[in-house]
């Protein structure tokens, strides 16, 4: 890797961990879609509760002893750490054995 490209993605990684930390502070608290129109359907009543309802992470971290913005924070930035360690290990999968960059483009 470059270190022009080492810097972008750096970059770029600041950005994202900064709008899933601090972004998903002004998140909106109205339901989302799916509850929404349950509600609206009337069959809101009749969810039950997932056997992970009670995980730390759960209805996007309200189950953390915090603040909830804070909460939500960090569960924001175990979702761009989830995503990114599956995206580098798939990619890491799915490489072409032996095809490690010796710096000369083909």
């Amino acid at each position: 890797m470059t270190s022009k490209s080492l810097v972008w993605f750096v970059g770029a990684l600041l950005v994202t961990v900064l709008i899933a930390v601090v972004g998903s502070r002004y998140a909106s608290s109205e339901p989302d879609g799916l509850e929404y129109v349950a509600e609206r359907q009337g069959f809101a009543d009749q969810a039950a509760d997932h056997v992970l309802a009670d995980s730390p992470l759960a209805d996007y971290g309200d189950n953390l002893k915090t603040d909830p913005g804070l909460s939500t924070g960090i569960a924001g930035l175990v979702g761009v750490v989830v995503a990114i360690a599956l995206g580098f290990g798939l990619f890491w999968l799915i490489r072409t054995p032996g095809d490690e960059s010796s710096g000369s483009a083909p």
